[in-house]
C-alpha cells in the first residue's frame, strides 16, 4: 500500500520539519497551511528536489468543510490517507482570562481543538475497517502547557492543548478496534518562527534556562519523534502521550 501523509500546519516550523522528514521516509506528503503559500511550496520544493512526493495544499483546517476539500484533494493527488499529523496550532494573543476576546477565544478552539475533529473524521472513513480501509496513524501534535498550565497570558492555548490530550485517548479507544492507531506527541518550547509571536529570544533564553537540558527543542528534534509514532515501529504505540520537552 502507498503511504501517504497529511500534515496540517506544515509550512514552516515543526510542521515543515516532519513533512520534509515524512516525504524522506517514503510517504507521499500533503503539505497543508493556511495562509502562506510561499513558505509551503518551498517545503514541498525541497522535498521535490529530494526525489520525494509532495503537493501543497491550502485549508483552514479549524473549517469543517475546509477539512474535508483538503482531503477530497489528496484523494484525487496522491491516494487515500494512511497517516496523518495534526500539528495546525496558533497561540492566540497573550490576554488574561477576564479580558479575553470572545472570537480570539473561538478561533484558538477552531485551530488547535476542533481540527482534530473535522481532520481525524475524514481520515477515520478513510481508514477504518468498517468503511473498508485497511487502518492507519494519527498523531496529534500537542503541548506541555496542557500539563503546567502554559505561560502567562496563555491560559486559552493551554486549554485548547488539554482538549488535544483527552480527544486522543478517547479517539484512541474508538478507532483502536478499526485498525487505527492514535496518538499524542506534546513538544516543549521549540526553536521556531512563533517565539517571535510570544517573547521572542527573551523568552527562548528564559525557558531554556528552565528547561533540564538547558536548551530548546529543535523542530527536527519533534520531527523523528512523529514520525516514528506513524510508523511500524511503534506499532504496539496506542493512547499514549509523548513528551519532548527537554524534561520539562
Amino acid at each position: 500500500m502507498d503511504k501517504v501523509l497529511i500534515v496540517t500546519g506544515a509550512g514552516r516550523g515543526i510542521g515543515a520539519a516532519i513533512a520534509r522528514l515524512g516525504a524522506r521516509e517514503g510517504y507521499a506528503v500533503c503539505v497543508n497551511y493556511a495562509a502562506n503559500q510561499d513558505a509551503a511550496e518551498r517545503v514541498v520544493a525541497d522535498i521535490h528536489a529530494a526525489g520525494g512526493k509532495a503537493i501543497a495544499v491550502q485549508a483552514d483546517v479549524g473549517k469543517r468543510a475546509e477539512a474535508k476539500r483538503m482531503f477530497e484533494t489528496v484523494d484525487r493527488e496522491l491516494g487515500t490517507v494512511t497517516a496523518l499529523i495534526n500539528n495546525a496550532g496558533i497561540t492566540g494573543p497573550l490576554e488574561a482570562v477576564e479580558d479575553m476576546d470572545e472570537s480570539d477565544l473561538a478561533r484558538v478552539f477552531d485551530v488547535n481543538a476542533y481540527s482534530l475533529f473535522w481532520c481525524c473524521g475524514e481520515a477515520v472513513r478513510r481508514m477504518a475497517r468498517k468503511h473498508g480501509g485497511r487502518g492507519g496513524a494519527i498523531v496529534n501534535v500537542g503541548s506541555i502547557a496542557a500539563r503546567y498550565g502554559g505561560m502567562s497570558g496563555m491560559v486559552a492555548y493551554a486549554a485548547s492543548k488539554g482538549a488535544v490530550d483527552s480527544f486522543t485517548v478517547g479517539l484512541a479507544k474508538e478507532v483502536g478496534p478499526e485498525g487505527i492507531r492514535v496518538n499524542c506527541l506534546r513538544p516543549g518550547t521549540t526553536q521556531t518562527d512563533i517565539l517571535a509571536d510570544i517573547g521572542g529570544d527573551e523568552l527562548g533564553r528564559r525557558v531554556a534556562a528552565a528547561t533540564p537540558l538547558g536548551r530548546l527543542g529543535l523542530p527536527d528534534e519533534i520531527a523523528e519523534a512523529a514520525i516514528w509514532l506513524i510508523s511500524d515501529k511503534a506499532s504496539f504505540t496506542h493512547g499514549a502521550i509523548l513528551d519532548v520537552s527537554g524534561g520539562r
